[in-house]
């Protein structure tokens, strides 16, 4: 028999209500806000009170395609986002392995410092060094620097998923005569594809989205799409609606992104939460 009283239900599920509205509110309605004024005039993006009923037009996309290399920033994202995920995931994944199976913290404890320092810390050596080699600029040094962030992101989104691999499995390929290799490409990876999915997403929305590296570190040609979104904020002047297109057209990847594997998503982060 259960001991939750009615009232206590009711008041459970109100509050439950009352947290999703925040979180639409909270969440949602900038994202909205965002996505309507790229669609308003000069005049109606910055009219104040703001209006919601508004005549739409394409104005702020045209100007965001056709006078500026926005299309082309954007690819460059796309490869500096994928670049550093790819390599982040390649590092991460033996890592977490090796990590979990010798019981070892310090890696992990390393890349997490890493991590929680400041982005300024790294960006005059990187500076420097890319510099002495002539890959300041290219999509090279952005990936290579970016794979600090994804890095990080990856080992500690892996490790739980990896620690819920039995031991017993493992040493039972051990004794078949399964190479390391082999054990990690063959037994372990199939058992943690739900925390590969979700240490992907995270690890490429978090590149996607940093500015700081991509400010200092990028050329002309590689300049990504949030930091040539700043060229739309002049001094005492900002095209209000260009910058909102921008903007939408920079969260339009992610939010795609996680719509199309949602599932796998959701269900690599209560495999985490039940097994970690």
């Amino acid at each position: 028999m259960s001991s939750i009283r009615p009232g206590a239900s009711k008041l459970a599920r109100i509050l439950i209500h009352v947290q999703v509205a925040i979180l639409l509110v909270v969440i949602v309605a900038p994202l909205a806000w965002m996505a309507a004024s790229s669609f308003k005039t000069r005049i109606d993006v910055t009219k104040y009170p703001p209006t919601l009923l508004f005549d739409p037009t394409l104005e702020n996309y045209r100007q965001l395609f056709q006078r500026t290399d926005f299309l082309e920033n954007t690819l460059n994202s796309f490869i500096v986002a994928s670049g550093s995920t790819l390599l982040g995931l390649v590092l991460a994944i033996p890592a977490a392995f090796a990590v979990s199976w010798h019981r070892w913290t310090w890696p992990a404890a390393v890349t997490l410092l890493a991590r929680m320092a400041p982005g300024t810390l790294f960006l005059l050596p990187w500076f420097i060094m890319f510099s002495s080699v002539g890959l300041t600029g290219t999509h090279t040094a952005l990936v290579l620097t970016h794979a600090v962030i994804t890095l990080p992101i990856a080992l500690w989104t892996l490790l739980p998923f990896f620690d819920s691999v039995p031991r017993e499995l493992i040493e039972a390929a051990q004794i078949d005569g399964c190479r390391p290799g082999s054990i990690l490409g063959r037994v372990v990876i199939p058992v943690v594809v739900p925390g590969v999915v979700v240490a992907t997403i995270l690890s490429f929305v978090f590149s996607w989205n940093y500015f700081l590296f991509a400010l200092v570190l990028s050329g002309f040609d590689t300049k990504t799409a949030i930091v040539a979104s700043f060229n739309f904020i002049g001094e005492g002047v900002t095209n209000w609606g260009t910058l909102m297109a921008a903007a939408t057209v920079i969260a339009l990847p992610p939010l795609i992104l996680t719509f199309a594997i949602q599932r796998r998503l959701v269900s690599g982060l209560s495999f985490g939460a039940v097994k970690g």
